[in-house]
């Protein structure tokens, strides 16, 4: 899984160089034997920013990318995409994803995490409930006729170097602890994350029957491939 990641990190075209952040030997030596650069870290950090914090300040990178190691069908286009609004506005200090939701059972799922933005695209707030909800009491349905989109949040990053260095420092607001969130602490310390839209449907490895999933995805795809070629 962590090398499908690692290779389809290495396709975008704005990324330059690839690094595997880990606090685990086992993680480490897999890494090393299919060629991945890798950096071992304290194994203290209480979020994945604080892992790429620290392995960003011994790199002079002006931009940086934190891709979840669980990603194994990451599309490289995707990243190009959240990378690219950091390139051309000197303003963005941190940027992310987001897919319009297409399953309305997504909207209630809590492991499903929603995205609300303003008309310039940064983020107004995360939740892992049903945002937005209608005044009738109920989440907003967006396969009816007419009704308002809703939007999930893909997991994938990217900071300015400086404000990644600065990032673990910032206070944890009562949001971020309530929602269990880490994004939520730019927003509650005034900060924006502008957020690209994609049709990248994020398929992360959290259990046994997500890993079953995507090996079929993978298979199915090599497959067709091999009867290609």
């Amino acid at each position: 899984m962590l090398q499908h990641v690692y290779e389809r990190v290495c396709m975008a075209r704005y990324v330059t160089s690839t690094i595997v952040a880990t606090d685990d030997e086992r993680v480490y030596e897999t890494a090393r034997k299919f060629g991945a650069r890798v950096r071992m870290t304290r194994s203290d950090h209480p979020s994945g920013t604080d892992r790429v914090a620290e392995v960003a300040s011994a790199e002079d990178a002006a931009v940086v990318v934190n891709i979840q190691g669980d990603e194994p069908l990451i599309d490289p286009e995707a990243i190009d995409a959240a990378i690219l609004p950091l390139a051309h506005d000197p303003e963005i200090l941190m940027g992310t994803l987001k897919k319009r939701i297409e399953d309305p059972r997504e909207i209630t799922e809590p492991n499903v995490v929603k995205v609300v933005t303003d008309r310039t695209g940064d983020a107004i707030y995360f939740s892992r409930c049903p945002i937005p909800f209608s005044g009738s009491g109920s989440p907003v349905r967006p396969d009816k006729p007419g009704g308002l989109p809703c939007y999930k949040h893909v997991g994938l990053y990217v900071y300015r170097r400086d404000f990644l260095l600065a990032y673990p420092s910032l206070p944890v607001g009562p949001l971020e602890r309530a929602e269990r969130l880490e994004q939520l602490r730019a927003l509650e310390n005034g900060y924006k994350i502008r957020v690209t839209e994609t049709e990248y449907e994020s398929l992360g490895v959290d259990t046994p029957e997500d890993l079953r999933r995507v090996s079929q995805l993978i298979e199915t795809t090599m497959h067709g491939v091999r009867q290609y070629g």
